[in-house]
């Protein structure tokens, strides 16, 4: 599709629904959103008229591509890359193979994030420090948090969480090996440049899962170790005591999600800024019904404290995420 390469996915579904005709163009169309019907609509109505040569481009490219996802699925990416040279041409077949693992997501270490993180665990606890950062890169945050907070060696646990904050680009032949040793099954094929993961938002999204206590540590020990580290992770997290950086309307709404029990045990022991800020933030009434309940509660254990600071902290990530409140960490929140 010489004039094509450069068109866009949009584009090119216009192109593929007017090459297969009304009738099965239809059916494809009861399949996708009304904005998605409204977008392919417009597209193929502003389109000049086709050619013979457009029309069998683009459906050969779309026949390609539903046989090397076919191939994908029956046998990995290295087996319907290997079918795909031999039909088509290397160049060819790499240029569908790429295409198409950019719409399946296909990613390193795909097939350890499908597995059970205490299997991982026990395979990659005794790794070296650099090799179980990679591997936890490419998890997702609610495994690599399991196993790094599994790991029970603070000094480990250090060493791992530094090595994924400085990790910029690994190269596909680093991560090929890892991935051999991690499982021999593994038939993932990367591309030809490098692959980022890592940084330090990747290490500030596993830490903001791992626990407070851990969390704790770790970033106690990094802050030792590599003070102006820790510091640029800690500006990108939050932790309970920043709740009062966040906006006043947004802390009020924030705690209309959670429950007075819960926010009496989070407020033990904790510096007299936060309690202010929670108490100017409610009604006398509810304030002074507050400072009761946490009078006369009686001692609570620490790790009572850190479960409900977590799940408060958990609850205010969740309604930046979703923005229902402002994000205070950037241009667009209420506080910076």
């Amino acid at each position: 599709m010489a004039d094509d390469k450069k068109k866009g996915g949009l584009t090119k579904a216009a192109m593929l629904m007017v090459a297969l005709g009304p009738e099965v163009s239809s059916n494809i169309l009861k399949h996708l959103s009304d904005n998605e019907i409204e977008r392919l609509t417009l597209e193929i109505a502003g389109m000049n008229k086709l050619t013979p040569e457009m029309k069998s481009d683009v459906l050969e490219e779309f026949y390609n591509l539903a046989v090397a996802k076919e191939y994908i699925l029956a046998g990995g990416i290295d087996y319907a890359r290997d079918i795909l040279e031999r039909a088509l041409g290397t160049g060819k077949a790499m240029d569908v193979i790429n295409r198409l693992s950019t719409f399946l997501d296909v990613a390193p270490f795909d097939f350890a994030r499908k597995s059970d993180p205490t299997q991982l665990l026990n395979f990659i606890r005794n790794e070296h420090p650099q090799t179980i950062a990679l591997i936890l890169s490419y998890l997702s945050s609610a495994q690599s948090s399991f196993i790094l907070k599994s790991l029970n060696d603070p000094t480990l646990q250090v060493s791992v969480t530094k090595r994924i904050a400085t990790m910029d680009r690994t190269s596909p032949e680093v991560i090929k090996e890892v991935e051999k040793v991690l499982e021999k099954k593994l038939s993932m094929v990367l591309s030809p440049e490098y692959t980022e993961a890592g940084g330090i938002a990747g290490v500030v999204e596993i830490l903001n899962r791992v626990g407070r206590k851990t969390e704790s540590e770790i970033m106690d020990k990094l802050s030792e170790e590599d003070p102006e580290l820790a510091e640029e992770i800690k500006k990108r997290m939050f932790v309970f005591e920043d709740i009062v950086k966040i906006g006043d309307r947004d802390v009020q709404q924030v705690l209309r999600q959670v429950e007075s029990a819960q926010l009496a045990t989070a407020l033990k022991n904790m510096k007299e800024e936060v309690q202010q800020k929670i108490f100017g933030n409610m009604s006398k009434r509810a304030a002074d019904m507050l400072k009761e309940d946490m009078e006369f509660a009686g001692p609570v254990r620490l790790r009572e404290i850190e479960e409900a600071q977590q799940h408060i902290v958990n609850t205010i990530r969740g309604m930046i995420e979703s923005g229902e409140i402002a994000d205070y960490r950037t241009e667009g929140g209420e506080m910076l």
